[in-house]
């Protein structure tokens, strides 16, 4: 069960790593003229961790009400555990916040290298 749950982190990190990146690579430009005019790197790294979580809080919020309306056809399968575990939940949701934390970090490392010269050439 923990090496099912290892991958199953393993492949949720792969894709918000996807995601993340392919958002950021649509935003170059904007990030580029955010910078060009004056935008530091801390609002740069806000913009891209603010989106991260957005999207993280919402795939939390549509996960757990799955799991809650899955635990009525999964009781019977379910050994000494409460069919509502607040802690198991609980984890569940801070461990994916940790790992999309972790999962922007490289794309938001990336945007900090946008050139705001190159970003108006393309505009």
């Amino acid at each position: 069960m923990g090496l099912f749950a290892g991958i199953g982190v393993l492949l949720a990190a792969i894709g918000l790593y996807g995601v993340i990146s392919f958002l950021v690579t649509q935003r170059t430009q904007e990030i580029g003229v955010r910078m060009a005019l004056g935008a530091t790197s801390g609002n740069i790294l806000g913009l891209v961790f603010a989106n991260a979580m957005r999207w993280t809080a919402a795939g939390n919020l549509i996960g757990l009400l799955g799991s809650l309306a899955a635990t009525r056809w999964l009781r019977s399968l379910l050994y000494q555990v409460p069919e509502r575990d607040p802690w198991t939940l609980a984890i569940t949701v801070a461990v994916l916040f940790v790992v999309a934390l972790l999962a922007a970090w490289f794309p938001s490392r990336r945007a900090l290298g946008v050139d705001p010269l190159i970003a108006l050439k393309r505009e």
